[in-house]
């Protein structure tokens, strides 16, 4: 699921998906993420990358975790999670935008270049 070549890091990759899933209330049952281990396997990625998602939704204020403990929801995460992803959806709109702009663009052309 992570790719490898992309602009983003891994790590990053891997705490957006996460953010999207916490935002959706998909683990609101237990109140806490799935482990290392599990978003090692999840995600096919190494344990450095897992913790570093991990750490990311940390310093986001997400959730709270202990060493050797699982790594909690905080009281506020879907509503961190919910704004954190509507941000991005912002930013996708604006592109989705400017490439219909660009679409029309080279419709036009390719009409105009089609009627000589």
């Amino acid at each position: 699921m992570v790719d490898w070549t992309g602009e983003k890091s891994a790590y990053r990759q891997v705490a957006d998906d996460l953010c999207a899933r916490i935002a959706t209330g998909e683990f609101a049952t237990d109140g806490k993420i799935p482990s290392l281990a599990k978003l090692q396997a999840h995600y096919g990625v190494t344990p450095t990358v897992a913790r570093a998602a991990v750490g990311h939704l940390r310093e986001t204020g997400m959730v709270v975790s202990h060493q050797g403990k699982a790594a909690f929801l905080t009281s506020d995460a879907v509503s961190k999670a919910t704004a954190a992803t509507a941000g991005e959806t912002g930013q996708l709109r604006r592109e989705l935008a400017e490439v219909r702009g660009e679409l029309r663009d080279l419709k036009a052309r390719v009409e105009e270049l089609e009627a000589r």
